[in-house]
């Protein structure tokens, strides 16, 4: 092989070496890479019941990093520092969508390129929280499972390029079988307005399928009970064109988010669980 062809060979080695590590640093997974390493600036939302739900969830529950709680104010003047990570409530407004309907709580990495605005920043998971109009006691229920399941996300992002890529796939895949064969708890209010009383009957019919209050619901999450899996739903309170109905599914045992799932709102699927989501529950198959 002559000097020349070598050459050339040892040239195109170094350039595709140069390109896979271009592409490296633009992943998912390495981006976040630097988490645990950082600290956490966990942003306290206007509302006050909200922001002391969230301190509170964040001092039980947040132990992948060192936090501190910072007001919005102090956000806009950190969020260019990338020695942060940003635990915030934002408001989210869709394509059609009139008014934002849900806040999400938001993981983000701090950077430069915030400085061109919020939109700009690195979002490494965002997870619905309450709807924008206002929160109610119920989604403050449920703050710190939504807590756990940013943290949870993030670390598996931090090994997985797969999860890091599949934000809604890591969610939303299919259930656990231990799940599955929990006992149900749904509040009605929760249950959509589509589902038909024929499918209703089915369900009831079913030994471990349960509609009951929310009262009742949210106790068996609070209680802990190790046969039950609760059923939970984040929606805007006035959907418009654009609308998205977000079903969460918990472990009232472990406190955990295991599953979530979401359907575009319209007159032929209301707000609140499909009769598709309910299906696999309260077989005992």
């Amino acid at each position: 092989m002559n000097t020349k062809r070598i050459s050339a060979i040892l040239i195109a080695l170094a350039a595709s070496f140069t390109l896979f590590a271009q592409g490296r640093v633009t992943t998912r997974k390495y981006r976040i890479a630097d988490f645990q390493d950082k600290m956490t600036k966990v942003v306290l939302s206007q509302d006050e019941m909200l922001a002391q739900a969230l301190r509170q969830e964040v001092i039980n529950n947040w132990t992948s990093t060192v936090f501190e709680f910072c007001s919005l104010e102090q956000f806009e003047s950190l969020k260019t520092n990338d020695n942060y990570y940003f635990l915030i409530p934002l408001e989210s407004k869709f394509k059609g969508e009139e008014e934002p309907g849900i806040v999400f709580l938001t993981l983000l990495k701090g950077g430069a390129g915030a400085s061109e605005g919020i939109s700009e920043m690195f979002e490494v998971i965002s997870l619905p929280l309450a709807p924008a109009a206002g929160v109610g006691e119920r989604n403050l229920l449920y703050v710190g499972a939504i807590v756990k399941a940013v943290q949870e996300f993030t670390l598996a992002a931090m090994e997985s390029e797969n999860a890091a890529y599949k934000r809604e796939a890591w969610f939303g895949s299919s259930l656990d079988k231990s799940i599955k064969k929990k006992d149900f708890y749904i509040a009605d209010e929760d249950i959509s307005a589509s589902v038909s009383e024929k499918d209703l009957e089915k369900f009831k019919a079913r030994p471990g399928f349960h509609i009951v209050s929310a009262a009742d619901a949210d106790e068996k999450y609070i209680s802990r009970d190790p046969s039950a899996a609760v059923g939970f739903v984040v929606a805007p309170f006035i959907p418009s064109e654009g609308s998205f109905s977000y079903k969460l599914i918990l472990d009232a045992d472990s406190q955990r988010l295991c599953h979530i799932s979401r359907h575009k709102i319209s007159e032929k699927s209301a707000e609140g669980f499909l009769s598709s989501d309910l299906n696999p529950f309260g077989n005992r198959k």
